[in-house]
């Protein structure tokens, strides 16, 4: 992987700025990128975990300390969520079953950045009505974390936003505290039966550790979030053409 890297350090550091400046890991396009490298199948989950890891760790301390971190909110996301990136985690997913669950997931995250831009929800505003949302779109989004390394937050911080049921800082606070503790899960579950590839994991943890720092200190103000994710979203795209011909061809 040591050509491979000589790419993926710079990429892995303009994902890691961009993303965290809005409250998210980068986890979708990790994967995507580690999948058109050739990285191992059962690799692939751990590291890009653990890189969600380290950028939303700096991103959740920073929103936490300017009080954007609401209790109410993230509550039922993770008592969902947990137990379902626990379960995602242990999985030992056959390597096509693998691969359709991530297209499928990526697919998804292609049609959420390229036509899914400002939809309106008119949802109800009962308590009732929250926790069970948040409870179905935490227990889904967590099996997700858990099984191929998405943390979800590029799902759920439009949808906490268009749902009214939080203010962008706090979507963007919940975001970053979803993604670190399902991650944080996700490799706990992982940890007993895969081996952590280091020769890869300590140079892209550095890099997404610094510029995570430096994306959550500049905040989404500073950029054009819209053209930033289509651009991040030719990464997915050309993943999801690598992820069919190999389904197709294997």
């Amino acid at each position: 992987m040591a050509t491979e890297l000589i790419i993926l350090i710079p990429a892995f550091a303009f994902i890691a700025f961009v993303y965290s400046s809005v409250g998210l890991g980068g986890g979708s396009s990790y994967t995507a990128l580690l999948t058109i490298v050739g990285l191992s199948y059962v690799m692939i989950p751990t590291v890009s975990l653990t890189l969600n890891i380290i950028v939303t760790t700096g991103a959740t301390v920073q929103f936490v300390r300017h009080g954007h971190l609401k209790a109410r909110i993230i509550l039922p996301l993770l008592i969902a969520s947990i137990p379902a990136a626990w379960i995602g985690g242990r999985l030992q997913l056959p390597e096509t079953t693998f691969q359709i669950l991530l297209l499928v997931t990526l697919t998804a995250v292609a049609i959420r950045i390229y036509f899914w831009s400002n939809p309106v929800f008119d949802v109800p505003q009962s308590n009732t009505f929250r926790w069970t949302a948040s409870l179905a779109i935490g227990a889904i989004l967590g099996f997700i974390a858990g099984a191929v390394g998405i943390g979800g937050g590029i799902y759920l911080v439009p949808v906490l936003i268009m749902a009214d049921i939080g203010t962008t800082k706090q979507a963007a606070a919940t975001g970053a505290a979803f993604i670190l503790f399902n991650s944080i899960t996700g490799v706990l579950a992982r940890s007993s039966w895969n081996d952590v590839p280091w020769d890869i994991l300590v140079p892209l943890g550095i890099t997404v550790a610094i510029a995570g720092l430096a994306g959550s200190h500049y905040g989404s103000s500073k950029w054009t979030s819209r053209m930033v994710q289509r651009v991040l979203g030719l990464v997915i795209l050309v993943a999801i053409g690598l992820l069919l011909y190999r389904l197709l061809t294997g």
